[in-house]
């Protein structure tokens, strides 16, 4: 019997497989997505149900279908969304996700995206706990631990997807970032239309997919309105990272305007270990 959310998300799948397959992502990360899509097409069981009453360990046992995948299955069934999807589209609308969050209001959504340059609910829990959050303006401990408390209930402890455990090393995300400020001063990538702050509509944004070893790379330009503010939008780098299981990590690399590292590119909240490598530092 058909069931409809399986075929939605199915389909969902489908799409992200083809938006990076569009924008020259890694040819089986692609696949990844095509095979998980023919697994949730196939099944009998509703994933409602699977997510229901075994969580994601019920979801990354299906066939074909990883941690990462599993998260990104997950997210849909319980919010009806997927951030990832929606970034790569252009579509994503941080502040208005942050927004569902109880105890936080426009003012504040907008001042934690443009801190932290954080776009999904579990990045925001990630830096509610590492201490990160309590930088925002605006946010004490007492406002923080209340932001903890309702993630860990909208997320769902069991539930909960886990970011790769280490990153990328810093002379890796450097070299990324790099690669991708180069080619999209020379025209090579393809541009996609964000929503906000694009009242035309204009495909200006490039993006970038790439790979080195075993880690799979997405690049943008920030989109925030600090970004726009401040006239950094072909400086400040957003970089994505996926493990082999598609699972996601992100960063910020931006050129330093103060101190030792001042017009070097560095990775936010990992400057020592940009300073450690100075003498093998690329300026902006």
């Amino acid at each position: 019997m058909t069931q409809p959310l399986n075929q939605d998300i199915a389909r969902r799948l489908r799409e992200m497989a083809d938006v990076l397959e569009q924008q020259g992502a890694n040819p089986f990360r692609v696949m990844a997505y095509r095979r998980a899509a023919d697994t949730v097409e196939a099944l009998d069981n509703d994933l409602g149900q699977i997510t229901q009453q075994r969580g994601l360990d019920g979801l990354i046992a299906l066939p074909n279908v990883g941690r990462g995948i599993a998260a990104a299955v997950w997210e849909m069934v319980a919010s009806g969304r997927w951030t990832q999807l929606e970034r790569l589209r252009g579509a994503l609308d941080p502040e208005q996700l942050f927004r569902t969050v109880p105890s936080i209001g426009p003012g504040l959504a907008r001042r934690i995206h443009d801190t932290l340059h954080v776009d999904t609910l579990e990045a925001l829990e990630v830096a509610a706990h590492d201490g990160r959050l309590q930088q925002v303006p605006g946010i004490g401990h007492r406002r923080a631990q209340a932001i903890r408390s309702a993630l860990a209930g909208m997320l769902g402890r069991r539930l909960r997807p886990r970011p790769p455990t280490d990153g990328p090393d810093v002379a890796t995300l450097l070299a990324v970032d790099r690669e991708y400020r180069q080619q999209a001063e020379s025209g090579e990538l393809p541009t996609i239309a964000p929503r906000r702050f694009n009242p035309d509509g204009k495909s200006w944004l490039p993006i970038l997919h790439t790979t080195r070893r075993d880690w799979h790379f997405t690049c943008l330009y920030s989109n925030t309105a600090r970004a726009h503010e401040l006239g950094r939008t072909r400086d400040w780098v957003i970089v994505y990272f996926y493990d082999d299981h598609h699972q996601e990590g992100q960063c910020t690399v931006v050129t330093e305007t103060r101190g030792g590292l001042a017009g070097r590119r560095v990775v936010r909240g990992r400057e020592q270990e940009c300073r450690e490598r100075l003498p093998f530092q690329d300026s902006a």
